[in-house]
């Protein structure tokens, strides 16, 4: 699929944004519309050896990262790189979603200029109030979902009026930047202390209530898998289902303990069925509305998880 990672790289590597951009051709995608993702998964957009591996990381959803972690230089540059990946990812079983830079930092230009590379969907970081929410709406190419970062005063205390439309789907907790902007103390986020617990609760609750995705937030130490291990259990005891990544053990792990069995098995066999159905009139590419796009590798893996659940 990509067969000019070389030219790519090169690009890149000699600063060369005029010959980067030449690469980056609008293409239509095939949106993926599912929500029922466990994992979402950072990747920093100037990392061209992360992107590369898309397809082959074991991850629900990728987010592909304009904003923390990419420098002031490397922006621009990272900017094409995600639009490139996109272009040559037209169909993607994990769900694409853009983090771009706050929307007085860049964010609407970015938006515009994606809208032409047709992400899954668009995630606005420090986002303050519904106003905002309708300005980026009113700008977003129709078929791609809008998800919002919960990492400000202003959002929490507008959070139950952010879901403008039906197309906001999905909230994502930044728990770090929501207890700076609250002059809160980061040493009080643990897994027993009352606020962190309160704020959990009443995140996903509300989130619930107003028919949005809650995604817990990112652990920052990635090594310390036991404390991470911690926080799911503590978050799937809450209600939670999706959780924040920054490596792709910690999104392993995110897929094990937020594994639905039951859920995954009635998938899978819906996807089996709608694949044979369409097998009988010729077509084996299609998209559904709630699977998204199923052809034979999809219908395949379907088969493998029921009759590992059947050797059981």
């Amino acid at each position: 699929m990509l067969n000019n990672l070389q030219e790519i790289k090169n690009a890149y590597e000699e600063r060369d944004l005029v010959a980067l951009d030449a690469l980056a051709i609008p293409t239509y995608r095939v949106i993926n519309k599912r929500e029922d993702f466990r994992s979402a998964l950072m990747l920093s957009c100037n990392k061209i050896e992360h992107l590369a591996k898309i397809e082959t990381i074991e991850a629900d959803c990728i987010i592909l990262n304009l904003e923390d972690g990419v420098s002031k230089e490397d922006k621009p540059f990272a900017l094409v790189l995600c639009a490139i990946f996109l272009s040559r990812h037209k169909r993607c079983d994990k769900k694409l979603v853009v983090r771009v830079n706050a929307l007085n930092e860049g964010g609407y230009e970015e938006i515009t200029y994606l809208n032409q590379f047709m992400p899954d969907a668009i995630r606005i970081p420090k986002i303050q109030n519904a106003i905002e929410v309708k300005s980026v709406y009113e700008l977003l190419n129709k078929d791609t979902d809008l998800h919002l970062s919960i990492e400000t005063s202003g959002a929490w205390k507008n959070l139950s009026s952010l879901k403008i439309d039906k197309k906001v789907t999905t909230f994502y907790l930044g728990i770090l930047d929501l207890f700076a902007d609250m002059k809160l103390p980061q040493s009080l986020i643990n897994v027993d202390n009352p606020t962190v617990l309160y704020i959990l609760s009443h995140f996903l609750v509300t989130c619930k209530s107003i028919g949005v995705k809650p995604v817990s937030f990112v652990y920052q130490e990635f090594k310390n898998l036991d404390m991470f291990e911690k926080w799911i259990s503590l978050e799937k005891a809450i209600g939670y289902d999706a959780k924040g990544c920054i490596s792709p053990t910690q999104a392993k792990l995110v897929n094990e303990k937020f594994a639905d069995e039951e859920r995954e098995i009635k998938r899978a066999k819906n996807i089996i069925k709608l694949f044979e159905l369409n097998k009988e009139l010729g077509v084996t590419g299609f998209e559904d509305e709630e699977f998204g796009f199923v052809d034979e590798p999809v219908y395949k893996g379907a088969l493998v998880l029921l009759e590992r659940n059947m050797s059981k």
